[in-house]
Parts: C-alpha cells; sequence; structure tokens
C-alpha cells in the first residue's frame, strides 16, 4: 500500500454548485474512510480547496477514486497536486 497526498482547489466563484454536490461527496468519502481507503480529508479554512490522504495500492487506485467521486463529474475542483507521500509522523 502508498499514501498519496491530494490538493485539490476550488473556484470561489462557483461555490453553490459544490455545496449541491457535497453532502454526495462528503458521503463517498466516508465510504472510502470505512473501507481504509481514506486516512484524513478537510477542506482549507478559507474554503480554497481541500487536502486528503490517501491509503491504496498504487496511483491508478487512486486515479480510479477519484473519478467515481461525485465532486469529479460536477466539475466543482481542480487537481493542484497528487503525490506519493512518505509518514514519518502520526497523531
Amino acid at each position: 500500500m502508498a499514501l498519496f497526498a491530494v490538493q485539490l482547489t476550488f473556484d470561489p466563484s462557483d461555490s453553490e454548485a459544490r455545496m449541491q454536490v457535497r453532502p454526495a461527496h462528503r458521503d463517498y468519502l466516508a465510504s472510502l474512510k470505512e473501507a481504509g481507503k481514506l486516512v484524513e480529508a478537510g477542506p482549507f479554512a478559507d474554503e480554497s480547496g481541500a487536502l486528503l490522504i490517501y491509503d491504496v495500492a498504487d496511483e491508478a487506485e487512486l486515479r480510479d477514486i477519484l473519478a467515481k467521486d461525485p465532486y469529479t463529474p460536477a466539475g466543482v475542483y481542480e487537481l493542484a497536486t497528487l503525490k506519493e507521500w512518505n509518514q514519518v509522523f502520526t497523531a
């Protein structure tokens, strides 16, 4: 398994569309958390984007997960960063 950090950016002029799909997005994330695929997730305090940490087999699995996220077909984010991450400390 590999950890990946994903940073999303949101278009502040289109927050209404994001708010409409956010409940489905959060339900999807909850199912990933339950399945052990999502480690941490949350929006930045200024609502400009979000940071998510995934525990997946490889980048291909992560890209499949992102494709199935309700935010993706809604087009409410841009993928700013997708990088494999080496965790050194835990909370």
